[in-house]
């Protein structure tokens, strides 16, 4: 397929874009696949490894903290060696990690080489993000960041059918080896259609700040996770003590730096500070939700998980439609009324959800599960776009690795408080003389109405979101123009 030279400025800009968001969505699609496919397959690998629940347990917790370790390091590599070259070392680096997870002969082998893959996929989604937003034209920003948001939200609920169908039909194995063709295929596509981005001069790498910054993701990801089973064991208060430590330092050394290793310095902006305080608390409501609906459809109605899989079929579908819609809205309206509609959506979507009983029929939970669906893909989008065109675009660099590492955990975060809230609610239904089976709905109840009311504050909070100031529209504007021009002629690379 032979390349279109754009020229600067032209309206074709839009159509000859498709190929290299193309090129991302297929990278970043894989990595968030392989974040859930893992807890369909957790009973298999028990049984094939004749392992236990809690170590092939680390087969998860040992990809999150692999991802959020390397995250921080995506701004620098980018400016040092090129946007396109990271891009498509970090998608081999995971290609190989999945060959190996899949040819893993004991559960310690697992564990290694599902770090291995997160030390590649950690880049990959604040880099791909980096890329698109630098080639989106002015004025179309939302629309094209909505399309890239799609495999965000499609991912998460698909991969559970694919993993159920695989492991109930086929052989966990291929859960990862499965990865193989989708590697070579992201490469090849990066490699024909992705601009190449030159390399910055840049100062030598900040590392204090490479060293803290791990300590701190991973540690406060890793305490929060054993938090989940006990907030009080010393596992917990390790990884929290630890890791709050570290990210205290770690701020203090990145705002004395010139070229730090996360750009903190983008906090200054009041309009990027909301956005992401808002993202943080939508994150919490819309990722525990996700974890919590295939938890009560397995443990409670005892459905398999290909079965999970398809229920939660019209959550994705519904995300997926409504994200290209509200990525367009976003460059009529802003994100405000759409931040607003979407969380409220998720709301009313959850506090169906909180009125579940044991004769709750299907179609009630298909409708709830519509309207959150819908509510995502009108909330984080729009969000996300917020927080990128509030930072200058010179640091858009620095600032993807730093929602993306932040994102991590507060995921976490959502994931550990929800179950853990979960666990103690059914511990102590079940004390007050409850029947496992009520005392679990009840608890469910509980939890959903408890993210509905986060998912509200969030609606509540999305009042203060505001678009750009004129004078840093304009600005934004003209340097987006350039950026447009340049991305067109690297088209041509």
């Amino acid at each position: 397929m032979a390349e279109h030279v754009q020229k600067p400025g032209a309206e074709a800009t839009l159509r000859q874009l498709i190929w290299p968001l193309l090129a991302v969505i297929i990278g970043m699609i894989m990595v968030i696949l392989d974040s859930t496919v893992v807890n369909v397959a957790l009973p298999r690998l028990v049984e094939d490894f004749d392992s236990s629940v809690p170590t092939l347990q680390w087969a998860v917790t040992g990809y999150t903290l692999a991802l959020s370790a390397v995250i921080p390091l995506a701004g620098w590599m980018s400016d040092r060696f090129g946007a396109k070259r990271i891009f498509l070392t970090t998608i081999v680096f995971f290609t190989l990690g999945s060959v190996l997870c899949g040819l893993a002969q004991s559960p310690e082998q697992l564990i290694l080489f599902r770090v291995i893959q997160g030390l590649g996929g950690g880049m990959v989604s604040p880099i791909g993000f980096a890329i698109v937003f630098r080639l989106a034209p002015p004025g179309k920003m939302g629309s094209i960041m909505g399309m890239l948001g799609i495999p965000m939200l499609l991912a998460p609920a698909l991969g559970p059918i694919l993993a159920g169908y695989l492991v109930d039909y086929v052989s966990w194995h291929w859960i990862f080896i499965i990865n193989l063709p989708i590697g070579i295929v992201a490469f090849l596509f990066g490699m024909r259609f992705l601009p190449r981005f030159e390399s910055k001069a840049v100062p030598s790498l900040d590392i204090l700040g490479m060293i803290l910054a791990p300590i701190a993701f991973a540690m406060l990801a890793f305490g929060v996770s054993e938090g989940g089973t006990d907030w009080g064991s010393a596992r917990t208060l390790t990884g929290l003590i630890v890791g709050g430590t570290a990210l205290v330092l770690f701020i203090a050394v990145e705002l004395r730096k010139r070229e730090p290793l996360l750009e903190l310095r983008v906090f200054g902006s009041s309009d990027f500070t909301r956005g992401i305080i808002i993202a943080w608390v939508a994150q919490i409501a819309l990722f525990g939700s996700m974890l919590l609906v295939p938890l009560y459809l397995q443990n409670v109605e005892h459905f398999s998980a290909l079965k999970t899989g398809v229920i939660l079929l019209p959550q994705a579908l519904f995300a997926a439609a409504a994200m290209p819609i509200a990525g367009r809205m976003y460059d009529k309206i802003g994100a405000r009324p759409l931040v607003m509609t979407g969380l409220g959506l998720v709301t009313a979507g959850l506090f169906l959800l909180s009125k579940l009983s044991v004769d709750t029929g299907i179609p009630y939970v298909l409708t709830a599960l519509a309207m959150m669906g819908a509510g995502m893909g009108m909330t984080m989008m729009p969000i996300n776009t917020q927080l990128l065109a509030s930072a200058p675009r010179q640091l858009v660099t620095r600032v993807t690795p730093l929602t993306t590492a932040a994102q991590q955990v507060m995921v976490s975060f959502a994931v550990a408080g929800l179950t853990g809230f979960l666990t103690s609610e059914i511990k102590d239904n079940i004390a007050k003389g409850g029947d496992p089976i009520h005392a679990s709905v009840a608890a469910y109840d509980d939890t959903f109405f408890l993210a509905a009311g986060i998912a509200l504050v969030g609606a509540v909070l999305a009042l203060v979101l505001r678009k750009p100031k004129a004078h840093e529209q304009v600005k934004a504007d003209a340097e987006g123009e350039k950026g447009g021009a340049d991305a067109a002629a690297m088209m041509g690379h």
